[in-house]
């Protein structure tokens, strides 16, 4: 019986493959099993997991027992269609959105400082799926000297405010005066890859939560004066107002497209998509669900919109969203 590996797996395998540490390690052959098929085709492949598994368990209970090591929380596996990274500063209202749009464990509570350390989940957009990251707030006296880097390695910030505060702009300030410190900087538009001491700017996007108070309204016109350029998501999570046109705005503001493999003979996979920067070619969909398709590729057929069902395609062929790809060996 045939395995049927999904490209999931085979991406945790890459995962597993070029992992450097028994952390990454073990964390990607978690992964291996929780994706594999369970059936009689992957019972040896499933035993042969766990093995590599409980010995590098095994390994890793060892290395504790001497030397401590100690791994950032802010070291946060990216999954999904891009990372987004919540900051803001107290009482913002980070920790509701990420309650509303994922099921992420959060604390949402009336007082400062509820959320201490990142906390990821995955929040849903038609068939995709967006990692959204809430972090500790940030204020001028506590910010964690860990999170600059999350913010450099991540697709966007979200920075959320509360529409209602009237000191926002004192809050957009401090926030941004915190940062630069770090060499990041907010920017409407991801910048070019900095030289090492130069500004790192990260795309980001200005949510101002709870729109539904009376004074709200006067706030968003006063910041979308001031801050021209940068996109604005005013919402609700105690209404659910702006809630849609928020999840439409990140996912569409990662610039992927969804594509869609077919094994030969088969119904396409629609409920898995790979996802690709915009611009993107076969050849980098095949590298994408394992290095071996991307060495060995001939040609595609292709199914998708402006397309004839079928058609035989080069691997230098541009994919667009919605594509279903059959990759020939």
């Amino acid at each position: 019986m045939p395995a049927n590996l999904t490209p999931i797996y085979f991406k945790a395998e890459e995962r597993f493959k070029a992992a450097q540490t028994v952390e990454e390690k073990i964390e990607a052959l978690e992964e291996m099993l929780a994706v594999v098929p369970k059936h009689k085709g992957t019972d040896k492949l499933c035993g042969d997991l766990k093995k590599k598994l409980s010995k590098l368990r095994n390994q890793e209970g060892k290395k504790k027992g001497g030397a401590s090591q100690k791994t950032s929380p802010y070291k946060v596996r990216r999954a999904g269609a891009g990372m987004v990274v919540l900051i803001g500063p107290p009482n913002s209202g980070k920790s509701s959105i990420m309650q509303a749009l994922t099921k992420a464990s959060v604390q949402v509570a009336p007082f400062p400082y509820a959320t201490r350390l990142p906390v990821p989940g995955m929040m849903s957009f038609e068939n995709a799926v967006v990692q959204l990251v809430d972090t500790p707030p940030v204020s001028a006296e506590h910010h964690d000297a860990d999170l600059p880097g999350l913010l450099r390695k991540c697709d966007i910030v979200l920075l959320v405010l509360d529409a209602a505060d009237p000191e926002i702009l004192d809050s957009w300030d401090m926030i941004n005066q915190v940062l630069e410190q770090t060499k990041v900087k907010l920017a409407p538009e991801a910048g070019a890859t900095p030289e090492p001491g130069e500004l790192f700017e990260v795309k980001t996007f200005i949510v101002l939560n709870k729109i539904d108070l009376p004074e709200a309204k006067e706030t968003e016109a006063v910041i979308a004066e001031l801050l021209p350029g940068f996109k604005l998501l005013p919402l609700s999570t105690r209404t659910q107002e702006g809630l849609p046109k928020f999840q439409h705005a990140v996912f569409h503001g990662l610039d992927v497209v969804r594509a869609y493999t077919k094994t030969p003979g088969k119904k396409a996979d629609l409920d898995d998509p790979v996802y690709l920067k915009r611009g993107k070619t076969i050849m980098d969909f095949a590298q994408e669900i394992h290095k071996d398709f991307a060495a060995g590729l001939k040609f595609a057929r292709i199914w998708g919109e402006g397309k004839y069902d079928g058609q035989t395609v080069t691997r230098e062929h541009v994919v667009n969203d919605g594509d279903i790809i059959e990759l020939h060996m």
